[in-house]
């Protein structure tokens, strides 16, 4: 091989390499992120959580939390996002109402690969040998060591950090049940009737 051969294959590495590298740096924008109409939601929630506003001044973005930092696993992340695509193409979480329909099963495969991960990009923050315990709250120090412990990861305690967390379907439908309950007539019952008088005793016969 020429040498012009391999400068030439050498270039086109490294010009395909820095363009899928900018390409990797613009869908990772929070701005891109949450161009779709069916991310708005994401983002109200979002800025309401100590991710977004501190006293420390330092935000977490959507890929902060979302996009592997590894290079293999970030592909594998780009290629499933293009299913985002497809149901903000389709609609189906495009209404309030479709949303919440489906923020439970949406939110449980992001825990699910969280999970799976050991919580992989909450790491990249946030390390077990790096937390001062002593200047934790009580409550904090205690749960947090306790979860090092037991080898818990982040996402096992900490599932509505960043958004509305859902409730079980299981658990709302048994909460309507009961509200529906409280709130159903009372039955009316039959007046009790009055017990008859019991005859007096007969007096006790004499001893002999």
């Amino acid at each position: 091989m020429s040498k012009w051969v391999f400068l030439g294959v050498f270039s086109l590495g490294f010009i395909a390499y820095a363009a899928m590298n900018s390409f990797f740096h613009y869908t990772n924008d929070m701005e891109f992120c949450t161009s779709c109409h069916t991310m708005q939601t994401n983002l109200k929630e979002y800025k309401e959580t100590v991710h977004y506003k501190n006293h420390a001044g330092v935000r977490a973005t959507c890929s902060d939390c979302h996009v592997p930092k590894e290079f293999f696993p970030k592909i594998k992340a780009k290629i499933f996002a293009v299913k985002d695509i497809y149901h903000e193409i389709v609609g189906t979480i495009d209404t309030p109402e479709k949303y919440e329909q489906h923020r439970w099963s949406m939110a449980n495969a992001v825990w699910d690969k969280m999970k799976a991960s050991d919580s992989r990009e909450c790491r990249t923050c946030h390390s077990w040998d790096a937390m001062m315990f002593e200047d934790q709250d009580k409550s904090a120090s205690k749960k947090h060591q306790r979860a090092k412990a037991e080898g818990k990861t982040c996402i096992d305690c900490h599932k509505g950090i960043a958004h509305t967390e859902p409730e079980e379907p299981e658990a709302v439908d048994e909460a309507v049940k009961v509200e529906k309950k409280s709130d159903a007539p009372a039955i009316p019952t039959k007046p009790a009737v009055p017990a008859e008088p019991k005859a007096p005793a007969a007096p006790a016969a004499p001893e002999m």
